[in-house]
């Protein structure tokens, strides 16, 4: 008992933000407007703990998430008030296939500007896996505002990823966390891909 209250005591930080990690998984798998204040909490408390673990990009993505998730939660939410009467999911669609090749060039583009701050600027362990990991998260974080259901195709890979990393740096109740996040990822993408079916019926 009291290994658990000083495993709590020493990360009580990162938990807090699991739990609103899982918080946000919930309502994002439910298409439910909710997951952005969720989101912005927990990307609030990770932007603390990815300073700690030298997960220098990371962090700096939390903020991008705090600001994107503001954007999203407007966006969202006008999308509520103008399809309430038409749409429960707010307009869920496909991703166009012209989107394709410029988000694959500015992934590319993005990726390689995060490896040359990481490798010139900061003492990160992890380089390429967190540089890999944001600009995946970049990208798919964009595709969420704009209610692409093909997002939850690059959350699964994302998520994956993140699982070995965050063990690598023994933060464990993020690699559970997004351990979570990759099997319900798959069902997220069901559903979601169900629900733009039956608008199209």
């Amino acid at each position: 008992m009291e290994l658990i209250v000083n495993f709590i005591k020493i990360n009580w930080v990162e938990i807090i933000g699991a739990i609103f990690g899982l918080l946000y998984l919930y309502y994002e798998y439910k298409a439910d407007l909710k997951m952005w204040p969720a989101g912005i909490i927990m990307s609030s408390f990770y932007t603390f703990v990815f300073i700690h673990a030298t997960f220098y990009s990371f962090a700096c993505i939390n903020i991008y998430y705090i600001l994107a998730g503001i954007y999203g939660w407007i966006k969202w939410h006008k999308a509520i008030n103008t399809n309430s009467e038409e749409n429960t999911d707010i307009g869920l669609c496909h991703a166009p296939t012209r989107l394709f090749l410029p988000l694959s060039i500015a992934s590319i583009v993005i990726f390689g500007i995060i490896v040359f701050i990481l490798q010139t600027f900061t003492d990160s362990k992890v380089v390429y896996g967190d540089s890999f990991v944001t600009t995946i998260s970049i990208v798919a974080m964009w595709m969420l505002a704009q209610k692409y259901i093909e997002q939850w195709l690059l959350l699964i890979v994302i998520n994956i990823v993140s699982v070995f990393l965050y063990l690598y740096q023994d933060l464990y109740p993020t690699s559970i966390m997004y351990l979570i996040y990759s099997i319900v990822s798959v069902f997220g993408y069901i559903k979601w891909r169900k629900m733009v079916t039956q608008i199209n019926k």
